[in-house]
Order: structure tokens, then C-alpha cells, then sequence
């Protein structure tokens, strides 16, 4: 059974399309369905209320369906909600909906048949930002509860993450793996460079907003076998094993650098923008394995020419220098 109670939004600059779009959801029986002209007011309409799913047009005045989905993947990010995406479209290029769905587009409608097609993927979009949901409520659930155990000793508090403790035992775990398997071992460090610079101009829960923020994108960025830590204030890190060495490059995490650098994080006074430095350290199994504290001592150094730089910079760990 469908649920009518389903929190939709339509937004189209065209208001007899809105009106055409609106009364087949109603005609339908759905109950909650509120319209807006354009993208702002879509944003402002789900700042009051978030919304399960959301249509709109992929070409409007000021900001068009692409740009209006960034945003709701920001608003997503801060409030862990997931908003199902939809756009209303006469565009069949294959690259134009490759961007789309890169940018975080769910489905589109052909307006050209949308009589046919709304309903069912509206039947479609229910069930899918519902299973996303319930599992943004469980993980948060589950983030919660971690910081009411005694074994939150491996646990970052504030964002959820592993922490420092958790992270030197997994790295040892993977360079051990990799030295009777053969492969890399990768310790990724990013550091927030603006930092202090943010802790003077924003208050204690602003700031505890960004580093959950920051965990939160670092998170949807990394493989499901690569594990995230918070090491420092302002630090982070991914820890990950490749079996081919030759796939342990820079190349392989530059999705974290331009995720962290060129997208800014939503907080309740506004976007915030982070200056991200990265830096890889790589362990091949040929050379022989480091320690753990080579592995962090080459990455610290190797993150400070990152910040000079600007650049996801590569190192590797001189072995015995921690002794």
C-alpha cells in the first residue's frame, strides 16, 4: 500500500506546470504536497519541514535542478536526512543525465510522458527514501548508543568516528596483512588547515557541527572496506589495504580532496567552507613494513608540504626513523 501521507515537494518556475504536477499527486491521493515557484522557496519550505521526495524542474531561473540538488545534499548532510531526488526533464543526452545522477539526482520524468511515469516512481521513490532513512535513524541510533559504552575508548565522542586508539591497531593489522599477502597499505591524513582560524570566529557547537559535518562526507567518500578515524582536533584519517600496489595512488582517494575542499558544510549559521590538505602514505610490502609510527611520522610531515601546497601530496614512510 502506498503511503499517502508521503512529505512531497514540487517546484517548477512554470505554475501551470507545478499545477499539472500537483494535482496528479493529489488525484492519486496524496495528501502532504506542497508547491514552490522556485528554488529558494523549495529550500526555505524545507528548512521549516524536510520533505521525503522532491520534484523539480531541471531547467529554472536563478538556480536550476542541479544546483538546487547540491543544496538539498548539504541540507541532507547536516540534518541526516535523505531527501529523494527527482527531476522533471525533456532532456534524453546521455551525458547531461550522467551529470545529473553524479551530482546526486535519483530519477528523472520525461515530461513528455509524465501522465504514465509519476505515479509509479513515486511508488518507487517512497520505498527507497524510507529504507535510506531508517538507516540514517538506525546508524544514528547506533552512533548514540556508542557513546554510552565503556568501549567508547575506541570512539571519537563528538562525530561517531573511530578514533586515534582504534586507528594504530587496524593500521598495524593491515601492514601485517599486507606483508604476508604482498600489496599497499595506505594511511590517508587530511587535515582541516583553517582550522584555528574557524575555532576563533565560530563557537563551540558550530564547530562541533563541522567535525561531524566532515565525518559525515568523509564517510559517503570512502570504500565500504577502508576504515575512517578521527586522529586528532583537526584531523582525520583512512586507513586501506590494496592488493595491487599499483592502485594505491593519490588517484584512487582524489574524491575525498574535492568532496572536503570544494563543497562547503551546512551549519545552523550558515555555509562553511574548509581548507582540506591530504596527504598519502604508502607502504609496499616489497620494501619491507614499517612500523605504525612510521607510517604517522611520514604523513604529519608530508601533510605539513601539503598545506604549503595546496595539493594531495604522496610520501612514504622511512622505516626505523621512529625508534
Amino acid at each position: 500500500m502506498p503511503n499517502l501521507d508521503l512529505a512531497i515537494l514540487v517546484v517548477d518556475d512554470a505554475k501551470f506546470s507545478s499545477m499539472v504536477v500537483g494535482r496528479t499527486l493529489r488525484n492519486a491521493g496524496y495528501r502532504d504536497v506542497r508547491i514552490a515557484n522556485d528554488a529558494p522557496a523549495a529550500l526555505e519550505l524545507m528548512d521549516q519541514r524536510p520533505v521525503s521526495v522532491l520534484i523539480a524542474d531541471w531547467l529554472m531561473p536563478e538556480m536550476d535542478g542541479l544546483a538546487l540538488t547540491d543544496q538539498v545534499r548539504q541540507q541532507d548532510e547536516q540534518n541526516n536526512h535523505y531527501t529523494y531526488v527527482m527531476l522533471l526533464t525533456a532532456r534524453e543526452n546521455v551525458e547531461a543525465l550522467a551529470e545529473a545522477f553524479d551530482r546526486g539526482v535519483d530519477d528523472f520524468v520525461y515530461k513528455s510522458d509524465m501522465s504514465k511515469q509519476l505515479i509509479p516512481r513515486i511508488f518507487a521513490a517512497d520505498r527507497m527514501a524510507e529504507r535510506q532513512n531508517t538507516l540514517l535513524r538506525a546508524n544514528a541510533l547506533l552512533i548514540e548508543n556508542n557513546r554510552e559504552l565503556e568501549s567508547n575508548s575506541i570512539i571519537d565522542v563528538e562525530t561517531g568516528l573511530s578514533n586515534n586508539r582504534y586507528g594504530r591497531d587496524r593500521l598495524s593489522k593491515i601492514l601485517r596483512h599486507a606483508e604476508s599477502r604482498g600489496g599497499a597499505s595506505a594511511y590517508v591524513l587530511c587535515g582541516i588547515r583553517n582550522w584555528q582560524e574557524l575555532k576563533r570566529k565560530h563557537p563551540p557547537t558550530v564547530m562541533t557541527e563541522l567535525s561531524v559535518g566532515i565525518a559525515r562526507r568523509l564517510s559517503t567518500l570512502i570504500r565500504p572496506i577502508d576504515v575512517l578515524c578521527r586522529v586528532g582536533d583537526n584531523q582525520f584519517a583512512i586507513i586501506a589495504y590494496f592488493p595491487n600496489s599499483d592502485h594505491c595512488t593519490t588517484t584512487a582517494f582524489r574524491r575525498l580532496f574535492d568532496g572536503v575542499n570544494h563543497k562547503a558544510l551546512k551549519t545552523t549559521i550558515g555555509y562553511i567552507s574548509v581548507e582540506a590538505g591530504l596527504v598519502l602514505c604508502k607502504a609496499d610490502a616489497q620494501n619491507g613494513m614499517p612500523s605504525v609510527q612510521d607510517m604517522e611520522q611520514a604523513a604529519v610531515q608530508g601533510l605539513a608540504e601539503a598545506y604549503e601546497t595546496s595539493r594531495f601530496t604522496e610520501t612514504a614512510p622511512k622505516m626505523g626513523t621512529s625508534a
